[in-house]
């Protein structure tokens, strides 16, 4: 399943778009970044959610920002429940975040393909400090297995 099938990302794109999952929570947790979950809702239900993120699910943005949808897009989006969130919400929490706390916005999604896309309209909109968490929420699985496993 390509999910982003209208997106190119050059690998010189991807080395402005992308930030390693490292760096990405080193961030959040000095205050400098918000980790934003594009995921859908039945996503989060269904594979967990990473602690200290915003929910905003980027089908639905998409959608009423007027893209058009990919059909995988749209049967993903029509698989659950959709978030209610209508321009002006999305807009005054994105504001708060990116220039109220003046933070990155440290998109992440399951595997860091989506997140490509959604940094990359971010900063169409005029959110320059948007990045894309490479990995996603698998790397981030792993991360949480691997920690288990070094404690006594």
């Amino acid at each position: 399943m390509n999910i982003v099938d209208d997106l190119t990302i050059t690998p010189e794109d991807r080395a402005k778009l992308e930030i390693s999952l490292g760096s990405a929570l080193e961030l959040t947790r000095l205050g400098l970044g918000t980790m934003i979950d594009i995921r859908q809702a039945f996503e989060l239900e269904l594979k967990g959610e990473i602690p200290d993120t915003v929910h905003i699910p980027m089908f639905e943005v998409k959608r009423m920002l007027g893209d058009k949808l990919t059909g995988d897009e749209q049967d993903i989006l029509d698989a659950g429940k959709p978030k209610e969130m209508d321009v002006k919400s999305f807009f005054t929490m994105i504001n708060k975040l990116h220039h109220g706390r003046d933070n990155l916005l440290l998109c992440i999604c399951n595997s860091g393909r989506r997140s490509l896309y959604a940094a990359s309209l971010l900063r169409s909109l005029g959110y320059p400090k948007a990045l894309s968490v490479a990995g996603g929420f698998q790397a981030w699985k792993k991360l949480q297995a691997s920690a288990a496993e070094k404690k006594p």
